[in-house]
Protein backbone atom coordinates (compact mmCIF):
# COMPACT_ATOMS: atom_id res chain seq x y z
CA UNK A 1 0.00 0.00 0.00
CA UNK A 2 2.89 2.08 1.32
CA UNK A 3 4.69 1.69 -2.50
CA UNK A 4 1.34 2.53 -4.52
CA UNK A 5 0.71 5.66 -2.66
CA UNK A 6 4.79 6.39 -3.43
CA UNK A 7 4.63 5.70 -6.91
CA UNK A 8 1.08 7.59 -7.23
CA UNK A 9 2.93 10.53 -5.41
CA UNK A 10 6.13 10.40 -7.69
CA UNK A 11 3.72 10.22 -10.51
CA UNK A 12 2.03 13.57 -9.56
CA UNK A 13 5.01 15.15 -8.97
CA UNK A 14 6.82 14.05 -12.33
CA UNK A 15 3.45 15.88 -13.95
CA UNK A 16 3.16 18.87 -12.37
CA UNK A 17 7.10 19.06 -12.81
CA UNK A 18 6.29 18.77 -16.46
CA UNK A 19 3.89 21.04 -16.74
CA UNK A 20 5.44 23.55 -15.24
CA UNK A 21 8.41 23.12 -18.12
CA UNK A 22 5.62 23.20 -20.90
CA UNK A 23 4.32 26.41 -19.24
CA UNK A 24 7.60 28.27 -19.08
CA UNK A 25 8.01 27.56 -22.32
CA UNK A 26 4.34 28.51 -23.63
CA UNK A 27 4.63 31.85 -21.87
CA UNK A 28 8.48 32.51 -23.35
CA UNK A 29 6.40 31.97 -27.09
CA UNK A 30 3.98 34.21 -26.04
CA UNK A 31 5.99 36.91 -24.69
CA UNK A 32 6.71 38.81 -27.90
CA UNK A 33 3.81 38.96 -28.85
CA UNK A 34 2.42 40.25 -26.03
CA UNK A 35 5.41 43.10 -26.13
CA UNK A 36 3.81 43.70 -29.53
CA UNK A 37 0.61 44.51 -28.29
CA UNK A 38 1.59 47.14 -25.68
CA UNK A 39 3.89 48.58 -27.64
CA UNK A 40 0.93 49.21 -30.09
CA UNK A 41 -0.99 51.32 -27.48
CA UNK A 42 2.46 53.02 -26.05
CA UNK A 43 4.09 57.33 -27.25
CA UNK A 44 7.33 56.79 -28.95
CA UNK A 45 9.06 57.43 -25.68
CA UNK A 46 7.96 55.10 -23.64
CA UNK A 47 9.05 52.00 -25.70
CA UNK A 48 12.29 51.33 -24.38
CA UNK A 49 11.92 52.54 -20.77
CA UNK A 50 13.32 49.75 -17.99
CA UNK A 51 11.88 47.74 -16.26
CA UNK A 52 9.30 46.96 -19.49
CA UNK A 53 5.83 48.50 -19.31
CA UNK A 54 3.69 45.98 -19.71
CA UNK A 55 0.36 47.85 -19.24
CA UNK A 56 1.41 51.11 -20.21
CA UNK A 57 0.92 54.19 -18.08
CA UNK A 58 -0.44 55.99 -20.78
CA UNK A 59 -2.33 54.41 -23.79
CA UNK A 60 -1.94 56.04 -27.33
CA UNK A 61 -5.03 54.97 -28.85
CA UNK A 62 -3.61 57.00 -31.58
CA UNK A 63 -1.61 54.46 -33.44
CA UNK A 64 -3.73 52.24 -34.38
CA UNK A 65 -6.13 55.65 -36.00
CA UNK A 66 -3.09 56.45 -37.64
CA UNK A 67 -2.52 53.16 -38.92
CA UNK A 68 -5.84 52.88 -40.81
CA UNK A 69 -5.99 56.29 -41.74
CA UNK A 70 -2.77 57.31 -43.00
CA UNK A 71 -1.17 57.75 -45.95
CA UNK A 72 -0.61 54.13 -46.40
CA UNK A 73 -4.06 52.42 -47.54
CA UNK A 74 -3.97 49.96 -44.71
CA UNK A 75 -7.56 48.83 -45.55
CA UNK A 76 -6.56 48.18 -49.24
CA UNK A 77 -3.70 46.24 -48.29
CA UNK A 78 -6.56 44.26 -46.29
CA UNK A 79 -8.94 44.02 -48.65
CA UNK A 80 -6.88 42.44 -50.92
CA UNK A 81 -5.65 39.92 -48.20
CA UNK A 82 -8.94 38.98 -47.85
CA UNK A 83 -9.35 38.60 -51.29
CA UNK A 84 -6.58 36.42 -52.20
CA UNK A 85 -6.46 34.39 -49.28
CA UNK A 86 -10.57 33.57 -48.83
CA UNK A 87 -10.43 32.63 -53.24
CA UNK A 88 -6.81 30.37 -52.61
CA UNK A 89 -8.50 28.59 -49.61
CA UNK A 90 -11.59 27.99 -50.97
CA UNK A 91 -10.24 26.39 -54.24
CA UNK A 92 -7.57 24.66 -51.81
CA UNK A 93 -10.26 22.71 -49.89
CA UNK A 94 -12.16 21.70 -53.21
CA UNK A 95 -9.22 20.53 -55.14
CA UNK A 96 -7.33 19.28 -52.61
CA UNK A 97 -10.58 17.58 -51.44
CA UNK A 98 -11.31 15.86 -54.61
CA UNK A 99 -7.95 14.66 -55.60
CA UNK A 100 -7.28 13.19 -52.11
CA UNK A 101 -10.83 11.22 -52.58
CA UNK A 102 -9.12 9.88 -55.77
CA UNK A 103 -6.22 8.83 -54.30
CA UNK A 104 -8.49 7.57 -51.21
CA UNK A 105 -11.26 5.69 -52.70
CA UNK A 106 -10.71 5.42 -56.07
CA UNK A 107 -8.36 2.03 -57.45
CA UNK A 108 -6.71 2.60 -60.60
CA UNK A 109 -3.42 1.49 -61.86
CA UNK A 110 -0.23 3.25 -61.11
CA UNK A 111 -2.10 5.01 -57.76
CA UNK A 112 0.14 4.75 -55.28
CA UNK A 113 3.47 5.69 -57.65
CA UNK A 114 1.53 8.46 -58.36
CA UNK A 115 0.69 9.40 -55.35
CA UNK A 116 4.01 9.16 -54.32
CA UNK A 117 5.39 11.31 -57.31
CA UNK A 118 2.99 13.95 -56.23
CA UNK A 119 4.06 14.21 -52.39
CA UNK A 120 7.97 14.41 -53.63
CA UNK A 121 7.07 17.26 -55.06
CA UNK A 122 6.92 18.56 -51.40
CA UNK A 123 10.91 18.49 -51.63
CA UNK A 124 10.94 21.58 -54.59
CA UNK A 125 11.11 24.86 -52.53
CA UNK A 126 9.35 27.51 -54.03
CA UNK A 127 12.00 29.59 -54.40
CA UNK A 128 13.30 27.40 -57.61
CA UNK A 129 10.00 27.84 -59.87
CA UNK A 130 10.09 31.55 -59.21
CA UNK A 131 11.67 32.29 -61.95
CA UNK A 132 9.41 29.85 -64.51
CA UNK A 133 6.60 31.05 -62.89
CA UNK A 134 7.26 34.58 -63.71
CA UNK A 135 7.59 33.55 -67.36
CA UNK A 136 4.59 31.49 -67.43
CA UNK A 137 2.41 34.71 -65.84
CA UNK A 138 3.93 37.13 -67.83
CA UNK A 139 3.08 35.02 -71.14
CA UNK A 140 -0.53 34.33 -70.01
CA UNK A 141 -0.63 37.57 -69.03
CA UNK A 142 -1.74 37.32 -65.38
CA UNK A 143 1.36 39.18 -64.02
CA UNK A 144 0.41 41.25 -61.66
CA UNK A 145 -2.60 40.89 -60.98
CA UNK A 146 -4.15 38.87 -58.09
CA UNK A 147 -4.91 35.18 -60.80
CA UNK A 148 -0.99 34.54 -60.42
CA UNK A 149 -0.96 34.42 -56.57
CA UNK A 150 -4.95 33.17 -56.41
CA UNK A 151 -4.52 30.18 -59.30
CA UNK A 152 -1.16 28.42 -57.79
CA UNK A 153 -2.02 28.71 -54.27
CA UNK A 154 -4.83 26.12 -55.06
CA UNK A 155 -2.63 23.52 -55.88
CA UNK A 156 -1.38 22.23 -52.57
CA UNK A 157 0.43 18.65 -51.94
CA UNK A 158 0.31 18.62 -48.10
CA UNK A 159 -3.35 19.74 -48.41
CA UNK A 160 -3.61 16.31 -50.78
CA UNK A 161 -1.56 14.45 -48.03
CA UNK A 162 -3.48 15.53 -44.96
CA UNK A 163 -6.96 15.00 -46.46
CA UNK A 164 -6.03 11.58 -47.85
CA UNK A 165 -4.54 10.25 -44.93
CA UNK A 166 -7.99 11.02 -43.54
CA UNK A 167 -9.91 9.74 -46.10
CA UNK A 168 -8.13 6.41 -45.96
CA UNK A 169 -9.44 6.19 -42.13
CA UNK A 170 -12.95 6.17 -42.87
CA UNK A 171 -14.21 2.82 -43.08
CA UNK A 172 -14.96 1.34 -47.04
CA UNK A 173 -18.50 0.79 -45.53
CA UNK A 174 -19.92 3.72 -46.00
CA UNK A 175 -18.96 3.78 -49.73
CA UNK A 176 -19.98 0.85 -50.29
CA UNK A 177 -23.46 1.50 -49.03
CA UNK A 178 -23.89 4.27 -51.19
CA UNK A 179 -22.36 2.51 -54.36
CA UNK A 180 -25.35 -0.07 -53.24
CA UNK A 181 -27.65 2.97 -53.15
CA UNK A 182 -26.57 3.84 -56.67
CA UNK A 183 -24.43 6.35 -55.96
CA UNK A 184 -21.13 7.17 -58.04
CA UNK A 185 -18.16 8.24 -57.00
CA UNK A 186 -18.99 12.41 -57.05
CA UNK A 187 -22.15 11.48 -55.19
CA UNK A 188 -20.49 9.46 -52.32
CA UNK A 189 -17.70 12.49 -52.26
CA UNK A 190 -19.82 15.05 -51.70
CA UNK A 191 -22.79 13.35 -49.26
CA UNK A 192 -20.90 11.02 -47.62
CA UNK A 193 -16.49 11.61 -47.67
CA UNK A 194 -17.06 15.72 -47.25
CA UNK A 195 -19.48 15.65 -44.13
CA UNK A 196 -17.73 12.94 -42.19
CA UNK A 197 -14.41 14.92 -42.89
CA UNK A 198 -15.22 18.33 -40.50
CA UNK A 199 -12.23 18.13 -38.83
CA UNK A 200 -9.38 17.58 -41.51
CA UNK A 201 -11.18 20.39 -43.73
CA UNK A 202 -11.27 22.36 -41.32
CA UNK A 203 -7.34 21.98 -40.47
CA UNK A 204 -6.67 22.66 -44.18
CA UNK A 205 -8.64 25.97 -44.03
CA UNK A 206 -6.18 27.01 -40.72
CA UNK A 207 -3.17 25.87 -42.25
CA UNK A 208 -3.97 27.26 -45.93
CA UNK A 209 -5.18 30.82 -44.38
CA UNK A 210 -1.78 31.12 -42.37
CA UNK A 211 0.08 30.28 -45.39
CA UNK A 212 -1.83 32.87 -47.78
CA UNK A 213 -2.18 35.47 -45.11
CA UNK A 214 1.69 35.79 -44.17
CA UNK A 215 3.05 35.17 -47.80
CA UNK A 216 5.65 37.74 -48.81
CA UNK A 217 7.94 36.34 -51.37
CA UNK A 218 5.48 35.54 -54.23
CA UNK A 219 3.30 39.02 -53.74
CA UNK A 220 6.58 40.53 -54.11
CA UNK A 221 7.73 38.72 -56.90
CA UNK A 222 4.15 38.82 -58.92
CA UNK A 223 3.08 42.17 -58.10
CA UNK A 224 3.97 45.44 -59.35
CA UNK A 225 1.24 47.72 -58.89
CA UNK A 226 0.80 49.09 -55.26
CA UNK A 227 -2.82 49.26 -55.58
CA UNK A 228 -2.48 45.44 -55.60
CA UNK A 229 -0.20 45.11 -52.52
CA UNK A 230 -1.51 42.33 -49.69
CA UNK A 231 -1.12 43.16 -46.08
CA UNK A 232 2.71 41.40 -45.95
CA UNK A 233 3.88 44.15 -48.31
CA UNK A 234 1.85 46.77 -47.69
CA UNK A 235 3.03 46.45 -43.80
CA UNK A 236 7.00 46.56 -45.32
CA UNK A 237 6.06 49.60 -47.17
CA UNK A 238 4.60 51.05 -43.71
CA UNK A 239 7.74 49.62 -41.80
CA UNK A 240 10.10 52.11 -44.59
CA UNK A 241 7.85 54.94 -44.11
CA UNK A 242 7.15 55.26 -40.52
CA UNK A 243 11.32 54.85 -39.70
CA UNK A 244 11.90 53.58 -36.32
CA UNK A 245 8.59 54.48 -35.05
CA UNK A 246 7.66 51.00 -33.45
CA UNK A 247 4.60 52.37 -31.86
CA UNK A 248 3.04 52.56 -35.51
CA UNK A 249 4.59 49.54 -36.41
CA UNK A 250 3.89 47.38 -33.78
CA UNK A 251 -0.24 48.75 -34.21
CA UNK A 252 0.13 47.37 -37.73
CA UNK A 253 1.18 44.17 -36.95
CA UNK A 254 -0.89 43.36 -34.30
CA UNK A 255 -3.59 44.56 -36.49
CA UNK A 256 -2.36 42.15 -39.47
CA UNK A 257 -2.05 39.40 -37.07
CA UNK A 258 -5.45 39.01 -35.82
CA UNK A 259 -7.43 37.23 -38.06
CA UNK A 260 -5.33 34.40 -37.77
CA UNK A 261 -5.56 34.13 -34.41
CA UNK A 262 -9.27 34.56 -34.30
CA UNK A 263 -9.63 31.86 -36.51
CA UNK A 264 -7.55 29.97 -35.00
CA UNK A 265 -9.24 30.24 -31.90
CA UNK A 266 -12.61 29.43 -33.34
CA UNK A 267 -11.64 26.25 -34.89
CA UNK A 268 -9.05 25.45 -32.97
CA UNK A 269 -10.92 22.20 -31.72
CA UNK A 270 -11.69 20.87 -35.28
CA UNK A 271 -8.22 21.67 -36.14
CA UNK A 272 -6.76 19.53 -33.19
CA UNK A 273 -8.79 16.94 -34.15
CA UNK A 274 -8.20 16.76 -37.72
CA UNK A 275 -4.44 16.76 -37.35
CA UNK A 276 -4.31 13.63 -35.04
CA UNK A 277 -7.18 12.09 -36.96
CA UNK A 278 -5.17 12.39 -40.13
CA UNK A 279 -2.13 11.19 -38.81
CA UNK A 280 0.07 13.82 -39.01
CA UNK A 281 3.02 14.94 -36.77
CA UNK A 282 5.46 17.42 -36.28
Amino acid sequence: MTRNNTATRASVLWKLLLTCILAGFGITMVLPFLWMLSTSFKFPVDVFSYPIEWIPKRFNWNNYDRVWNGSQPFDLYYFNSVKVTVLTVLGTVLISSAAAYGFARIRFKGRDAVFFLFLATLMIPDQVTLVPRFILFNYLGIYDTHAALILPGMFTAFGVFLLRQFYVGIPEDFSEAARIEGAGHFQTWLRIIIPLSKPALVSLVILSFTWNWNEFVNPLVFLASKELYTIPLGLTNFIDESGTDYTLMMAAAVSSILPVILLFLVCQKWFIEGVVSSGVKG
